[in-house]
């Protein structure tokens, strides 16, 4: 029914938020990840929603890309998963990080989230493993890391990422285990490659 709401942030709370389009205030649910990017109070903001409808209740969830909101659309097509324990997952996690663990078979992290058991984690990693984009998501995570104003880390990331290629792994197994290496200013490709190999290892 609303794809997205465009209007002026009012409000914001701990896990909700008011946004004011054409004279009406919209109560939107959102997850930790996007009240920790929200703007300021009374600046414009545009969120993509989904309209949850129950025999007693509406509500809006929303969130900051289309990405995330079909993130979340994909999790409430678990059974034992509801739009409540979807934004519980989502709030422990960014999305990047809840599907690198859905690739990883990491249920112990998404398990921490209220509500969320291993059972259902497990169920959750089994249904959705082999619907999600992890190339894509690997290169927004090696993205978000590399900061332009890092003079040369970017660089030192694909040479790494190249180095592991060469050695036999697939472009996408590479690009996961450099994107787990905290990378910081100054780094050279070779012991981000070592910090890689780490994860590759197990």
């Amino acid at each position: 029914m609303y794809a997205f709401i465009q209007g002026t942030l009012e409000d914001i709370d701990a896990s909700e938020v008011t946004i004011m389009a054409n004279n009406v205030g919209y109560r939107i649910a959102v997850p930790m990840s996007v009240i920790n990017e929200l703007p300021s109070l009374h600046e414009e903001i545009r969120l993509y929603t989904y309209l949850s409808v129950r025999e007693d209740a509406l509500q809006l969830f929303g969130f900051l890309t289309k990405e995330d909101k079909e993130l979340f659309k994909k999790l409430i097509t678990v059974n034992g998963i509801g739009p409540k324990g979807a934004l519980a997952i989502l709030s422990i996690m960014s999305p990047e990080q809840l599907i690198m663990a859905i690739f990883n078979s990491d249920d112990a992290t998404i398990s921490k989230a209220p509500g969320i058991g291993k059972k259902t984690a497990q169920k959750l990693i089994l249904e959705l493993k082999d619907k999600l984009d992890y190339e894509g998501t690997i290169n927004r995570s090696l993205d978000k890391g590399a900061k332009e104003e890092i003079s040369g880390i970017r660089q030192e990331i694909n040479d790494a990422v190249l180095a592991l290629t060469s050695l036999g792994y697939s472009s996408t197994e590479s690009k996961n285990a450099v994107s787990r290496v905290e990378v910081t200013e100054g780094m050279k490709s070779n012991e981000i490659l070592r910090k890689a190999l780490q994860y590759l290892a197990f």
